[in-house]
């Protein structure tokens, strides 16, 4: 069966997959953490991303990073979406795999947007974005439902469409406080590693 048209929910495989399940409580464990008084600002100086030339930047920030989010709304939107996409692509790929493909992108977006901006990063947006390019890499023509009334949209077309806006958004300077390219940088390394998978054979689909 070709894997584009067999994403549907799957009750016997827990709709929290054990990847996903564990970033959601890490994600939120650092969350309460970091708005504790007093620890917030040591795990904002030790890991969040910080630029080369600030002198605070320490390797292990590339991944400490995409745990801190700048308040609610900021993680509602990265965990829902890791939520939604991630478990088609958990249960296609596995744990290990899915693990591996969410932090390597995460790093790589951490990594772009250190070369494009000099600004502190948070988020697990990079990440997020990598996952959301999976989604419509190996199911493009599942529909997404947009907005209310719900509007139908393929993956495929879904993801072409946010990454165009967050390339246009990048270069225009819109939203200035949005590491845009951190998204991109999500996306492309996403991109690079599924073609590198496909062409060795070793994607499971």
């Amino acid at each position: 069966m070709n894997s584009e048209n067999r994403y549907q929910p799957d009750t016997q495989f827990s709709i929290f997959p054990p990847a996903i399940k564990h970033l959601l409580i890490i994600n939120g464990l650092f969350f309460v953490a970091q708005n504790t008084p007093f620890l917030g600002n040591f795990i904002m100086q030790y890991f969040a991303l910080w630029p080369l030339e600030s002198g605070n930047f320490y390797p292990w920030q590339l991944v400490g990073y995409m745990f801190l989010h700048g308040g609610f709304t900021h993680i509602l939107f990265n965990m829902f979406a890791l939520w939604l996409f991630g478990q088609a692509i958990e249960r296609a790929w596995g744990t290990n795999r899915f693990l591996l493909f969410y932090f390597v992108t995460g790093v790589g977006a951490a990594v772009l947007q250190m070369f494009v901006s000099s600004n502190v990063v948070i988020g697990a947006s990079g990440a997020v974005y990598g996952i959301l390019l999976a989604f419509g890499m190996m199911f493009p023509n599942q529909y997404i439902y947009l907005l209310i009334p719900p509007i139908p949209i393929k993956a495929k077309y879904f993801v072409i469409f946010y990454g165009a806006l967050e390339l246009v958004s990048g270069l225009s300077g819109v939203n200035s406080g949005v590491a845009h390219f951190a998204h991109l940088g999500g996306m492309l390394i996403g991109f690079l590693l599924i073609m590198y998978w496909k062409k060795t054979g070793t994607l499971k689909s």
